[in-house]
């Protein structure tokens, strides 16, 4: 979550910089800090809640999908033993056990319906295993990090850097913010370093470039 709504936090609210410098660059009259402060707060904001809320109901989602499969599926097992012996039997088969083996290991398996079921559902039928973690966890922590990642390429604009560098030093915020943003997913996911952070300073870099374009086009 963390990397999730950073990362989206840094590119959202650094395009909207970006799209009014552009638009700037082209000498359109009236745009400057406050309208940047202005429309980037608020799309901040707004972002956050949407992204926060978002990751959320996705989570919760996800795990009633889950909890009402494993529970048709528990119905079924117990209403037909031998469906369910045949079914864990045939996950062990394609997960790489001989038939023998198979079937000694689901003999022993159907004595733990539960467990039974999450092979079959998570092996077997490709459900999607719902995180561990609380989606109103996953959904603060998604927000959190959007806003106090989205919020450093404003910095310059909220501290009342002069007109004629703050775009400049905003640039670097957002470089500097999508590099700590690099780095902690190279630590949290053993990526090689260079992909992980190279990746991420890519997508944002792209996302700049195509927010100023259009921020050119318009005002031309």
């Amino acid at each position: 979550p963390i990397v999730f709504g950073g990362n989206d936090g840094i590119i959202t609210t650094f395009a909207i910089v970006s799209g009014f410098a552009g638009a700037s660059a082209e000498g359109v009259a009236g745009i400057g800090t406050f309208a940047v402060i202005l429309f980037g707060l608020a799309n901040l904001l707004a972002d956050a809640l949407s992204m926060g809320l978002g990751e959320f109901l996705s989570g919760r989602s996800q795990r009633d999908l889950y909890d009402a499969e494993r529970r048709r599926l528990l119905e079924r097992m117990a209403a037909n033993p031998a469906a369910g012996r045949a079914a864990i039997q045939r996950v062990l088969t394609d997960g790489g056990l001989d038939a023998d083996a198979a079937r000694d290991a689901g003999a022993i398996l159907m004595h733990s319906p539960s467990l039974t079921a999450d092979l079959i559902l998570s092996r077997g039928l490709d459900v999607p295993v719902p995180s561990t973690q609380s989606p109103a966890l996953n959904g603060l922590m998604t927000f959190i990090a959007f806003v106090a990642l989205g919020l450093l390429p404003l910095l310059p604009y909220l501290a009342g850097v002069p007109d004629a560098f703050a775009f400049s030093v905003s640039v670097g915020a957002a470089a500097l913010a999508l590099l700590c943003l690099g780095v902690l997913r190279w630590q949290a996911t053993g990526e090689r370093p260079l992909r992980a952070i190279g990746e991420t300073l890519l997508v944002g870099g792209l996302c700049a470039v195509a927010a100023y374009g259009v921020g050119a086009l318009v005002a031309g």
